[in-house]
């Protein structure tokens, strides 16, 4: 199985770490965020890794020239295309595979990768997605689901959320996801997965509530708290 980690965010809620470092890069406990990403692919079992970049490119082509391990592409977007839109206009990379990973890289969590995998195999739905509960749905991507996990509902970002059950931003898909995702971008319209593909996606994917810890690393207050938390809860779990 190979995996999308999607890294080209400008990470403006970040600034002013991020007007220097990309956002995929910020340290966590002086381990570059990206790096733990890769980290748990190798754990998982993953094959290959495209990371797409934008702001600072160059920064992220300095860290994966100089890591060895798992093998990572770079896709580099002058524009940026949207999650959607950067699995489109990767296909050729995941295409060879029955299924591929999808992760947001500015999520932080002890959750690992390959129960997410192992989820997937035991449905036939062209997606599973892992969720938490979230104590701000509203700005987040906001789910239902019946009894069997099947997603019955979606949300992106519900003024008035029918629940606190969200989207993490972490997914397996099958390649029967091609129809559903755009043909092509156009300049300046970018493709989100929240907005353009998981609302067509209800009825035909998998959720899975996870546990551990999970943060989005968007803001400088969940950054600063997140290296004491991430590391305590490290502990708790034995995750290195």
């Amino acid at each position: 199985m190979k995996a999308i980690i999607l890294a080209a965010g400008l990470g403006t809620r970040l600034r002013p770490i991020t007007s220097t470092t990309p956002k995929c890069l910020v340290p966590i406990n002086g381990v570059p965020l990206l790096e733990l990403w890769l980290r748990d692919c190798e754990r998982a079992g993953v094959e290959g890794v495209l990371v797409n970049t934008h702001h600072l490119a160059e920064r992220v082509e300095e860290f994966v020239a100089a890591r060895r391990g798992i093998p990572v592409t770079l896709a580099y977007e002058p524009a940026l295309l949207g999650s959607a839109g950067t699995i489109a206009a990767n296909w050729d990379f995941v295409d060879s595979g029955e299924s591929f990973l999808v992760i947001y890289a500015d999520n932080l969590t002890t959750f690992p990768l390959s129960e997410l995998i192992a989820f997937h195999a035991t449905h036939d739905r062209i997606a599973s997605m892992a969720l938490f509960r979230s104590p701000n749905p509203s700005a987040c991507g906001v789910v239902e689901m019946d009894d069997s996990g099947l997603v019955t509902g979606f949300w992106e970002k519900p003024e008035n959320p029918p629940g606190n059950l969200v989207n993490a931003g972490l997914y397996v898909f099958r390649r029967q996801v091609r129809p559903y995702l755009p043909m092509e971008v156009p300049a300046g319209l970018p493709a989100d997965i929240g907005r353009s593909l998981m609302p067509a996606l209800v009825g035909r994917a998998m959720g899975l509530p996870i546990h551990g810890y999970f943060v989005d690393i968007g803001t400088l207050e969940n950054y600063y708290s997140a290296q004491a938390d991430y590391a305590a809860a490290c502990r708790a779990t034995g995750k290195s």
